[in-house]
């Protein structure tokens, strides 16, 4: 379907619907096998899929075991830091998080600690002191292991950002994925030279988000999905810009040659390309997938030398050095 080539650097594939679990009700047989192959055959080359709890990124681990092309975090979501001290022991569960996330760096598995950050929209699952607690905590296992950091930032920029500079030589590059904020603080943001911005649908819903892109640098931009959520739908103002689409069903009459309505999938990153592509006024898209494809090398697998090697050959070719 594509020569275009992508990295989704974020995606919850351990998430229920992927089982066929919707809102703790069975809809259909787990069909993951089935959502890969088509990002597969859509031109997605590697998958990072996310972990946002110590549970979640033991489960996320043993998934990336299974394929080549999946990678994962280690790491707990704002939202859920209260299960550092609902464990006992949050020292304990540090180690336990430090050990997950070397045993997977060093199969290469493990690309960054992670999902980590603050909250604020959602202060009803975690509160704010808990969430900085361990959001601060978490720059210990980046500086234990020398990961980069997937970062996660609502409604609480200037709070991350003090935490972020307070840190700021304890880890080595990071990226703030799903950013929905505004341009001043993407700007904040951006102040910090090893941090990158990732973008999908839910980074693409209005008018005002649209506008937002228009500020973000190419070299400091990566794309993604977050699916099985933040999808892009008709309701967005990006919808209007998106190419290519696949059929899609309801899940009640699921068939595994069409999408399930409303649950996003790693295939769609391509969708994600096109709206940034269109807003940017940038026809070549194959230009696009290249930069993203090894800005994302440069932060989650900077020991992949045949990606740095043709990021250095095609610049040479193209007169970008």
């Amino acid at each position: 379907m594509s020569s275009l080539k992508f990295i989704d650097i974020a995606a919850n594939l351990t998430d229920g619907m992927f089982k066929g679990m919707y809102n703790g009700r069975q809809q259909h047989a787990a069909d993951l096998s089935i959502v890969l192959k088509r990002a597969w055959d859509a031109g997605v080359e590697r998958i990072i899929v996310t972990g946002g709890s110590l549970e979640e990124s033991r489960e996320a681990l043993a998934l990336a075991d299974t394929d080549g092309r999946l990678y994962c975090t280690v790491g707990v979501h704002p939202t859920r830091c209260s299960e550092w001290e609902e464990s006992g022991d949050p020292e304990k569960h540090y180690q336990e998080l430090l050990a997950l996330a070397k045993e997977g760096a060093a199969k290469g598995k493990v690309v960054a600690v992670g999902e980590c950050g603050l909250d604020y929209d959602r202060l009803q699952f975690c509160p704010a002191n808990v969430q900085q607690r361990y959001f601060e905590k978490q720059f210990d296992l980046a500086e234990a292991t020398g990961l980069p950091m997937f970062l996660h930032m609502r409604a609480a920029a200037e709070d991350f950002s003090t935490i972020v500079e307070r840190n700021r030589t304890r880890f080595r590059a990071g990226c703030v994925h799903s950013f929905t904020g505004t341009s001043d603080e993407l700007e904040r943001m951006l102040a910090f030279s090893n941090l990158y911005i990732g973008v999908n649908g839910c980074s693409l819903k209005t008018s005002e988000n649209l506008d937002v892109l228009k500020s973000m640098p190419l070299e400091r931009l990566m794309i993604e999905t977050d699916s099985p959520y933040c999808g892009i739908k008709s309701s967005h103002a990006s919808s209007k810009l998106v190419q290519t689409t696949w059929p899609s069903k309801k899940k009640e009459k699921y068939d595994e040659n069409y999408l399930v309505k409303d649950r996003n999938e790693p295939c769609q990153v391509r969708q994600v390309l096109e709206v940034v592509a269109s807003v940017l006024g940038e026809k070549d898209q194959y230009k696009l997938s290249r930069i993203f494809y090894e800005n994302t090398c440069k932060v989650f697998f900077p020991h992949d030398i045949d990606t740095l090697a043709n990021a250095v050959l095609s610049a040479s070719i193209t007169g970008d050095i």
